[in-house]
C-alpha cells in the first residue's frame, strides 16, 4: 500500500444540508494522509475542523524509518502443520468439493494450516524493495497486524511466528482463541496520524484472510470486536510495549470466552509521547475509544456465491500464489502495468467480491456504509468511465473515456526515473468512500474504525479477484483527494477510505523464490 505525504492546506467551502456552510476537512491538492484527523473531527461533530499542529511539523523520509524488532515469543516453539500448500492445491478453485477440507485432521491442525494459508510468506522477490510477500497486501511489506493463540483460561498466549512457521510459547495446548492486534510502531512516522487507519485497514485485511483460511479447512470460529475492556488483554500477551498496539480482536474457536485482566494492570503510553510523537498519542487515544457492546458473532463466509471457474488459477494454493500489487524491475518503485483489454469477467467477479459483508452486525454496518465507485477502462462489453459497484453488479454513472488519466494526473507517485505508476491503463481503479458524518451517527466514533476494517476486508476481496482474473491489485492511498472526488463524481463530504489499483501485471523477468510450506 503507497501513500503521499502530506501538503500545505487551504481552505474547502461546502454546503451541509444540516448546518448551513461549513469548512469540509482538507484544501484543493492535500491527500488523504493530511485530511485523517479532519475527517475525523468532522464525523464527529465539528462543522469547521482545523488540522493539529503537528499535521505539517517535517517528518523523516519513510524509507528511514527503522521498525522495532518483531516479537519473539518465550518459550518452547512448536512447528505448523508442514504440507498446507499440497492441501490448498486438492481444493479447486472457488468452492472445494464436500469433504476435500481435510475434516479428518484434528481441529488443531487444521488451526495451523488456516494461519499458514493466512499469514504464511509465499516467495520472496530479489528485486523487489519490499520483501517478503504473504497471501495479503501490507504497507511496504511490514505486516504490522500479528496473531497470537491460546489455550483457554489461565493458560499463556503463544505468538504465530509466520517466517519460523511456529507458534512459540508454552504451554502447547489445544487452541481456544485467536487474537489479532497491529504494532503502530512499525509503521514510519512520516504517516503521522494515518498510521492508526494503516493498522484498521490492515486488520480488514487480516480478518478477510484468516476467516478463509478457516473456511478452506472446516474450522468454525466467531468474533468478537473489542469491548470497553480490552485494551487490559494486550498486557496478557506478553508484549514490552502494550501501549503501542491496537485494541484486539478476538476469533473465538470454541465459544470460550477469552479472560481479561484486572484494569489496573493496564500500562499506559510513555509519558514523553505526547512531546516527542504527538500523532500517534492522539491516534492511541482514538483507538481506545473504537470499542463495541455486541456478542461475538459467527464468521460467515468469506468467498462470494455464484462465481464461475478461472480461467488462470485452477486452485487456492495458486490464487494465493498469484496475488501481488505490480511488480517493478530492477528494485524500482510503484507498479508497472500495461494497456490491454480485460473480459467482462474481471469486472463482473470484483463486484461479487465487493459485495461480500464481513462478519457481524457493527461491521456489516459500516460496510453497508461504503460506496464502491470505480473507473473502468478496456473492460470488453463495458463502457469506459466511471461505475457504481453496488450489490455484486456494476452500473454505469458517466460515460468517460478521459477519467484514468485524469486520475493519475492526481496520484502522489508519477511516473519518474524511480518509480512506475500503471492507472491510466489499469483496467479498474477502485474507490471505496463514506460519508463520516452520518457513519458517526449510525455507529457513533466506534464507526472510524469499523468503516476502516470494512474497507480492509472489502478490498482484499478485491485482492484475490484480481489474482483469479491474472491482474494484480494494488491498495493506495496517495490521490489527491478533492479533484479524485470531481473526477468520481462524489459529493465534498465523501471520504476516500482505500482505493484499489487493478492492472494488466508486466513480465519483468525477475526471480520468485517459493517461500512455502
Amino acid at each position: 500500500m503507497t501513500a503521499a505525504p502530506p501538503t500545505p492546506r487551504d481552505a474547502a467551502t461546502a454546503v451541509s444540508p444540516r448546518r448551513g456552510p461549513v469548512d469540509l476537512p482538507g484544501p484543493e491538492g492535500d491527500n488523504s494522509i493530511a485530511r485523517e484527523p479532519l475527517w475525523y473531527a468532522y464525523g464527529a461533530g465539528d462543522d469547521a475542523p482545523e488540522a493539529p499542529p503537528w499535521t505539517w511539523v517535517p517528518q523523516p523520509p519513510p524509507d528511514t524509518h527503522v521498525p522495532p524488532p518483531p516479537p519473539r515469543g518465550g518459550g518452547p516453539r512448536r512447528a505448523l502443520p508442514l504440507g498446507t500448500h499440497d492441501r490448498l492445491a486438492t481444493l479447486p478453485y472457488p468452492a472445494p468439493p464436500p469433504g476435500a477440507r481435510g475434516a479428518a485432521e484434528p481441529v488443531g491442525d487444521r488451526l495451523g494450516r488456516a494461519l499458514v494459508t493466512a499469514f504464511g510468506p509465499q516467495r520472496r522477490e530479489p528485486e523487489n524493495p519490499y520483501n517478503d510477500h504473504r497471501p495479503y497486501a501490507s504497507p511496504r511489506c511490514l505486516f504490522p497486524v500479528h496473531a497470537f493463540v491460546d489455550g483457554g483460561a489461565g493458560m499463556p498466549w503463544r505468538l504465530l511466528e509466520p517466517d519460523r512457521h511456529a507458534l512459540t510459547g508454552t504451554p502447547a495446548a489445544p487452541a481456544r482463541n485467536v487474537v489479532l492486534t497491529g504494532r503502530y510502531t512499525s509503521v514510519p512516522p512520516a504517516y503521522q496520524w494515518f498510521r492508526g487507519s494503516l493498522i484498521a485497514i490492515e486488520l480488514g485485511f487480516v480478518l478477510r484472510a484468516l476467516s478463509l483460511g478457516l473456511e478452506l479447512f472446516d474450522v468454525p470460529a466467531r468474533l468478537r470486536l473489542p469491548g470497553p475492556d480490552a485494551h487490559a488483554l494486550l498486557p496478557a500477551l506478553g508484549l514490552d510495549d502494550a501501549w503501542a498496539w491496537s485494541l484486539p480482536f478476538v476469533v473465538e474457536l470454541d465459544g470460550a470466552r477469552t479472560p481479561v485482566p484486572e484494569e489496573d494492570s493496564v500500562p499506559g503510553p510513555p509519558a514523553h509521547l505526547t512531546r516527542t510523537d504527538p500523532a500517534l498519542a492522539e491516534l492511541i487515544r482514538v483507538n481506545r475509544e473504537q470499542t463495541y457492546g455486541g456478542a461475538p458473532a459467527p464468521l460467515t463466509t468469506a468467498v462470494p456465491a455464484g462465481l464461475g471457474p478461472s480461467a488462470t488459477v485452477p486452485d487456492w494454493a495458486e490464487l494465493l500464489w498469484r496475488r501481488h500489487s505490480g511488480r517493478m524491475p530492477r528494485a524500482l518503485h510503484g507498479m508497472n502495468g500495461r494497456r490491454r483489454n480485460v473480459p467482462a469477467e474481471a469486472l463482473d467477479s470484483a463486484a461479487r467480491w465487493l459485495s461480500v459483508p464481513p462478519p457481524g452486525p457493527e461491521l456489516a454496518t459500516a460496510f453497508e456504509a461504503l460506496k464502491v465507485t470505480a473507473v473502468v477502462r478496456g473492460v470488453e462489453g463495458r463502457t469506459d468511465g466511471v461505475h457504481r459497484l453496488r450489490n455484486g453488479t456494476a452500473h454505469l454513472l458517466r460515460a468517460d473515456a478521459t477519467a484514468p488519466e485524469r486520475l493519475e494526473e492526481q496520484y502522489g507517485y508519477g511516473v519518474s526515473p524511480v518509480n512506475g505508476c500503471g492507472i491510466r491503463h489499469a483496467p479498474l481503479t477502485v474507490f471505496l468512500s463514506v460519508r463520516t458524518r452520518e457513519l458517526f451517527e449510525r455507529l457513533g466514533t466506534a464507526g472510524w474504525g469499523a468503516v476502516q476494517h470494512a474497507a480492509g476486508w472489502a478490498a482484499h476481496g478485491l485482492c484475490l479477484s484480481a489474482a483469479a482474473s491474472g491482474l494484480f491489485a494494488r491498495p493506495v492511498r496517495a490521490f489527491k483527494e478533492i479533484p479524485t472526488q470531481r473526477v468520481l463524481g462524489l459529493a465534498p463530504d465523501e471520504m476516500i477510505v482505500l482505493s484499489v489499483v487493478v492492472g494488466v501485471p508486466q513480465d519483468n523477468g525477475g526471480a520468485l523464490l517459493d517461500l512455502r510450506l
